[in-house]
């Protein structure tokens, strides 16, 4: 009896000691959140009070109204290099559609390392005609400075009315100073996909931007080009990114199970994972990523989603870094703000976010200088001379290159010019080797 009182006893006092604790802890908490409290309301009052000062005594009159604006910009600016305060006249400029009346330049900016850098100019547009390279920093858009400028606002300068000139000061590595450059404006109407063959077993894919419709092309040129092709070829440089569930259904078109992408924010409305279906699936095909400084977000995405499953090698150079989701959050009916809730990790878990994507085998841009290559190129133009001169002879008309057919077949010369696609076709004939050995 003596055993069990003790025992009971026992219980007794470590039940008080439990129920002691969780009630300091719960007195702790509320004492946490009252100094939480107490600390916004001082927050609060600091900066009413400095409000007050500037309305008082800066030496230009200034509103309440105009205060509160610099503050919010001032403040979401401060938070990110993608996060803004969206004034009416913002707000208003990012809900013009791409069919409005006004013209653009074709390029994609983001900040890094403080500085406004093109992302990547769009191929076919003004800035890609100019001469604009990714990785390029805006100095200067006409005779403003960008260094205290933020994106919206780089933005909103650059537009104007379709064949308008706009002066920009370009600083880009590797040269001594800066240098100015001349672009006209024009409405930006690009096609983000477009295929083209190389050789009798190559399918050459070109994604620019992830529009609407990406999918949808792309699955188009699978249907018709494949089981034709033994290979694919997909080139994301310089694409600056865009829809999610497109660069979502990219990869699925490839990969039939696993994770493709995940959003993780504080919200836990924002915790997504995007997985991939079995249903439509190219999954055997072997697959070449290219990749450059200019490929951001949804590009990262696809290159990094299909590194992390093993389902194609990524070839180019790291890419942008840009792993992060904004959202517009209107204020009132005319006023919003851009605000960074959630970052996107890859399947092995890591993020793309100020990282980027590193390719599995890095090559520089430039050009082959192989005697071997020149020697098969001049080899073929002295085909076509030869039969040029024979026609002459037969007295027919020189033949003529078939326009139709350079549009959807690349050239040995295309190939030999761009270095890092000459890489991914030999690595992607070797990974072809490789599948027909098995």
């Amino acid at each position: 009896m003596n055993y069990q009182r003790r025992y009971v006893t026992f219980g007794f006092l470590a039940t008080l000691v439990a129920l002691f604790f969780l009630f300091n802890s719960h007195l702790m908490a509320k004492s946490d959140d009252k100094k939480s409290t107490v600390s916004r309301h001082e927050a609060l009052s600091k900066f009413a009070n400095v409000l007050d000062l500037v309305e008082k005594y800066n030496v230009d009159p200034i509103s309440v109204e105009d205060i509160i604006n610099k503050a919010l910009t001032g403040m979401l600016t401060n938070l990110d290099a993608h996060s803004s305060f969206l004034d009416a006249a913002h707000f208003e400029s990012l809900k013009i559609q791409t069919d409005g009346e006004f013209g653009g330049l074709g390029i994609t900016v983001g900040m890094k390392d403080g500085a406004l850098t093109v992302i990547a100019p769009i191929e076919g547009t003004p800035a890609d005609k100019a001469g604009l390279h990714a990785g390029d920093i805006i100095l200067k858009i006409e005779d403003q400075s960008t260094l205290s400028m933020t994106i919206d606002e780089a933005v909103k300068l650059m537009r104007g009315k379709p064949k308008t000139p706009i002066n920009i000061t370009i600083f880009r590595k590797g040269t001594d100073k800066p240098f100015a450059v001349k672009i006209i404006r024009d409405i930006i109407q690009v096609d983000s996909v477009y295929s083209k063959t190389i050789g009798d077993d190559v399918l050459y894919l070109r994604v620019v931007s992830f529009d609407k419709k990406v999918v949808h092309d792309v699955q188009e040129a699978l249907k018709k080009h494949l089981p034709a092709r033994k290979g694919i070829i997909l080139d994301l440089r310089n694409n600056p990114g865009g829809l999610l569930d497109q660069a979502v259904g990219l990869v699925d078109l490839f990969v039939d199970k696993g994770e493709i992408v995940s959003q993780k924010g504080r919200d836990k409305s924002e915790q997504k994972v995007y997985s991939a279906t079995s249903s439509g699936t190219f999954k055997e095909i072997p697959i070449v990523v290219l990749v450059n400084e200019g490929s951001a977000s949804a590009s990262e995405i696809v290159s990094g989603a299909l590194q992390d499953l093993k389902r194609a090698i990524v070839v180019g150079e790291n890419t942008f870094g840009k792993g992060s989701v904004q959202v517009i959050m209107p204020i009132s009916k005319d006023e919003a703000v851009k605000l960074t809730i959630a970052r996107y990790y890859l399947p092995s878990g890591r993020t793309i976010q100020a990282v980027g994507v590193a390719p599995d085998i890095t090559v520089q841009k430039g050009k082959v200088t192989t005697e071997e290559d020149t020697f098969s190129v001049k080899e073929s133009e002295l085909k076509n001379r030869l039969e040029n001169e024979l026609n002459k002879i037969n007295g027919d008309k020189p033949k003529k290159e078939d326009k139709k057919n350079d549009k959807t077949h690349m050239s040995n010369q295309q190939i030999l010019d761009d270095l890092q696609l000459k890489s991914a076709v030999d690595i992607l004939k070797a990974l072809m080797i490789t599948k027909q050995t098995k």
